[in-house]
């Protein structure tokens, strides 16, 4: 009797965290949730992170806070999620260029995420829109490739940073299309895209989530989407593959969030967190919200989510072949 209650009793303190990080009776006696995002505010990561937290937030009974910790392709802040306690508290909202795009072209990645990290839950799956400065002379796809032919090496994008996802997008088109044209990395996507704006450069792929408003209210001029039907929230908008460019048949390229813990946290809170960040995801609110901003639904277990950033790293490993970032 004595040791079972002595087992009881290690049970009961082992969940203690647990149950104190998800319990909304507890919620003022505990520190809110740390959302770390990799990006800066204003930009699209940091947009859908932050509309995600006020629906987590509601789920868990919690406050949860979003943090922005810029720079090395969102490394930074993928070590920080690293080196916190397991504790349910701090909570990586990523986005998949990190966990598969930068393990193939970091000489010094700081953590592996396929070992590091906890995968709790996916949250979409996103694609990309080519913007152009308003003032460029091009008026689709065709007519770009036809200028940058005419003009190799003189017109340059921007990029959320080398080996991000709209980085290598652009680089695919530029292969596929047989065109030259310069990269400017910068640390998130919205910086860049003020620079579009202003005429500094004179395109980026952006994701449709944030561009959209750009584009609606006349700062940017859409070109082309990178998916591989039309995209719901800019149906006026072509795909790449309609330009009739031989090289651009079929192409596909997109990414996706999800959330990720630090290694080392208890199955039982895996499983609390995976059911609140569901039910989150399943709030009308929020499901609006997302389908608005060029969204694609995409949730499950955190399985799901391990085996898709599985599949694309090894994916990106074909396509990054000579790229490497310090």
């Amino acid at each position: 009797m004595r040791s079972s209650r002595r087992r009881l009793a290690l049970a009961a303190l082992a969940l203690a965290p647990l149950a104190l990080a998800l319990s909304p009776a507890a919620a003022q006696d505990t520190q809110p949730v740390r959302l770390i995002v990799g990006y800066a505010a204003g930009g699209p990561v940091d947009q859908g992170a932050r509309l995600f937290g006020q629906a987590l937030s509601k789920e868990l009974g919690l406050p949860v806070t979003v943090e922005n910790k810029t720079g090395a392709n969102a490394t930074i802040a993928g070590s920080e999620v690293v080196r916190a306690k397991p504790d349910g508290l701090t909570l990586w909202f990523a986005a998949s260029p990190t966990i598969t795009i930068s393990p193939n072209v970091m000489t010094k990645m700081p953590f592996d995420p396929a070992k590091d990290l906890a995968p709790v839950a996916p949250i979409l799956s996103y694609y990309n829109v080519l913007v152009v400065n308003n003032n460029e002379p091009y008026k689709n796809t065709r007519e770009l490739v036809a200028h940058a032919k005419a003009n190799p090496g003189k017109l340059a994008y921007g990029s959320a940073g080398v080996g991000g996802s709209n980085h290598l997008g652009a680089l695919l088109f530029a292969k596929r299309s047989g065109i030259e044209m310069n990269h400017v990395p910068y640390r998130g996507n919205a910086p860049a895209m003020t620079d579009v704006i202003g005429g500094q450069l004179n395109m980026m792929l952006d994701i449709i989530s944030t561009a959209s408003t750009y584009i609606q209210s006349g700062k940017v001029r859409a070109l082309a989407v990178t998916s591989p039907q039309r995209n719901a929230s800019l149906p006026d908008v072509p795909t790449f593959a309609e330009s009739g460019i031989e090289g651009l048949q079929g192409f596909d390229v997109g990414g996706w969030y999800g959330v990720y813990g630090p290694k080392g946290m208890a199955p039982e809170l895996v499983t609390k967190l995976n059911k609140a960040v569901n039910a989150a995801l399943a709030q009308p609110d929020l499901k609006k919200r997302y389908k608005e901003l060029g969204y694609d639904e995409w949730t499950g277990s955190p399985q799901k989510l391990a085996e898709r950033a599985a599949k694309e790293r090894a994916m990106w490993a074909t396509v990054t072949q000579g790229i490497v970032v310090d």
